[in-house]
C-alpha cells in the first residue's frame, strides 16, 4: 500500500538516493532539504552543479556508484517480494522520523502488509546483546510477549541474540513485531535468521534504509539503531556491555526525548555492565512488560503493585499486630505483655485470646508464648463436626 502525496519523479529520485549515499548523512539530508530529491539527484550525478560545499573526491564517489543506479527496478524488485518504498509526506510515512531532522531516512523499503505509521504509533524496541546470556534471551522472549499480549508492537534489529528473542516472543504470542535492518529488505542477515525473518514478512514488517541487495556493514549498523529509537515510543535495553550497539539505540532515544529503560542483571556479569550504567544514567530499571507500558502507555496503565508472599501475619489488625510484637521471646504474664504493648490490661488480655485463637500464641498458667507460626493463611478453620458413630461398630 502506498499513500498519496509524493509524485512519481520524486519516487525515483529518493530511491535512487538510498543507493547512491549511505543513511543517516546529515549533510545529504541538509542538500535533500535544500534543493529537494529531484534535484539533489541530478547535482551529485553531475548532471547540474553540484550542491554547495561537497567535496570533489565526495562527488567521484558518488559518480562511481551512479553508474549502477536502476530505481524503477529496485521498485520492482520490491514489488515482486510484496513490499514497497515509503517517502516522506505519504500517508503510511511514521512522522516521528522527522525527530531525525537532517539524519531523517531518505525513505523507508517495507515489506509486510500492515501500516507501518499505525503500528509505529503503539511500539516499543527490545534490544541488547548478541551473546547474550540464558537470563537475557529468556527475559527478552517474556518481554517480547507480554508487550504483544498488550497490543503493543515489538520492534528489534533480527540480530542473534536479545533481539531474536524479543521478536520470537511476540511472533508465539500471535503478535505484531517489527524487524529493522542494516541491509535490504531481501537479505537474510544474519543468515541464521533466515526463516525468523520469513516469519516476521508474514506476520510483522520488515523495514530498510538501504535498497534491495544492500549487504550490511559496521557503520550501516551503528546508523540502523538511530532509526528503532526514532520509530518507537521507548527502548529497552536487556543485557549489553559497555561497548555495545544497543546502548547508542538507547541513547538516541532518550536524545530525542523517548524512554530508556533498562533490566537489571547480576553484577557479577559483564552483560550487566552497559545496562548499569544506563540505568546509573538516569534510564528506568524495569522488569516486566507491565512495567514497560505504565511508562510508554496512556494515562492510567499502571503495572500491579509488587508485593513479597502475604503471611498470615500481615491479617491481624494494628492492636493484635502490637500485642504480639510485645509478648517477649521468654514469655510473660498479662501484665508484662500490656506494658510492653503500651496498652491497658483488659485489651491486651482480649487480644491474646484471639491471638492464642489463631495460633499466634498460646498461654501456660500464667504466662504467654509465641508459638510457631500458623501453617494457615491465619484465619481459623472453623470446627468440623465429629463423624457419627455407626452403630455396630467403631
Amino acid at each position: 500500500m502506498t499513500g498519496t502525496g509524493v509524485g512519481q519523479e520524486e519516487r525515483l529520485a529518493r530511491a535512487a538516493l538510498t543507493r547512491l549515499t549511505e543513511p543517516g548523512d546529515e549533510t545529504v539530508g541538509r542538500w535533500l532539504r535544500e534543493l529537494g530529491p529531484v534535484r539533489l539527484l541530478r547535482a551529485l550525478t553531475g548532471q547540474e552543479p553540484p550542491p554547495r560545499g561537497a567535496r570533489a573526491e565526495r562527488l567521484a564517489g558518488y559518480r562511481v556508484r551512479a553508474a549502477t543506479l536502476d530505481p524503477a527496478g529496485d521498485l520492482a524488485a520490491v514489488a515482486r517480494l510484496g513490499g514497497r518504498f515509503i517517502c516522506p509526506g505519504e500517508a503510511e510515512w511514521p512522522g516521528q522520523l522527522d525527530d531525525l531532522e537532517d539524519a531523517r531516512p531518505l525513505g523507508l523499503w517495507a515489506r509486510g502488509s500492515a501500516n507501518v505509521r499505525m503500528w509505529a504509533l503503539r511500539s516499543v524496541a527490545v534490544v541488547g546483546a548478541r551473546a547474550c546470556s540464558d537470563y537475557g534471551s529468556h527475559v527478552a522472549a517474556l518481554l517480547g510477549a507480554g508487550l504483544a499480549e498488550r497490543g503493543w508492537v515489538v520492534v528489534s534489529g533480527a540480530a542473534y541474540g536479545v533481539d531474536g528473542a524479543a521478536h520470537r516472543g511476540a511472533l508465539a504470542a500471535d503478535g505484531a513485531t517489527v524487524a529493522v535492518l542494516a541491509c535490504g529488505v531481501d537479505v537474510p542477515y544474519p543468515r541464521g535468521h533466515t526463516e525468523l525473518l520469513g516469519r516476521i514478512a508474514e506476520q510483522g514488517l520488515i523495514l530498510a534504509e538501504l535498497p534491495p541487495g544492500g549487504h550490511p556493514t559496521r557503520s550501516r549498523f551503528v546508523l540502523r539503531n538511530r532509526v528503532i529509537a526514532a520509530l518507537t515510543r521507548g527502548t529497552v535495553v536487556v543485557e549489553a556491555e559497555y561497548r555495545s550497539g544497543s546502548l547508542v539505540t538507547a541513547r538516541r532515544a532518550r536524545e530525542l526525548n523517548r524512554y530508556t529503560m533498562g533490566v537489571p542483571g547480576p553484577v557479577t556479569s559483564g552483560l550487566s555492565a552497559g545496562v548499569h550504567e544506563l540505568l546509573r544514567e538516569g534510564a528506568h530499571p524495569v522488569g516486566d512488560a507491565d512495567e514497560v507500558i505504565e511508562l510508554v502507555g496512556a494515562m492510567g496503565e499502571f503495572a500491579p503493585r509488587s508485593r513479597g508472599p502475604v503471611v498470615a501475619r500481615d491479617l491481624l489488625d494494628s492492636l493484635a499486630a502490637a500485642v504480639l510484637e510485645a509478648v517477649p521471646g521468654r514469655g510473660g504474664d498479662t501484665e508484662c505483655v500490656a506494658r510492653n504493648a503500651g496498652v491497658d490490661r483488659d485489651r491486651t488480655l482480649a487480644k491474646l485470646y484471639e491471638l492464642q485463637a489463631l495460633g499466634f500464641v498460646r498461654r501456660q498458667g500464667e504466662q504467654w508464648r509465641v508459638t510457631d507460626p500458623p501453617s494457615t493463611s491465619g484465619t481459623p478453620k472453623p470446627p468440623g463436626r465429629r463423624p457419627a458413630m455407626r452403630r455396630g461398630g467403631p
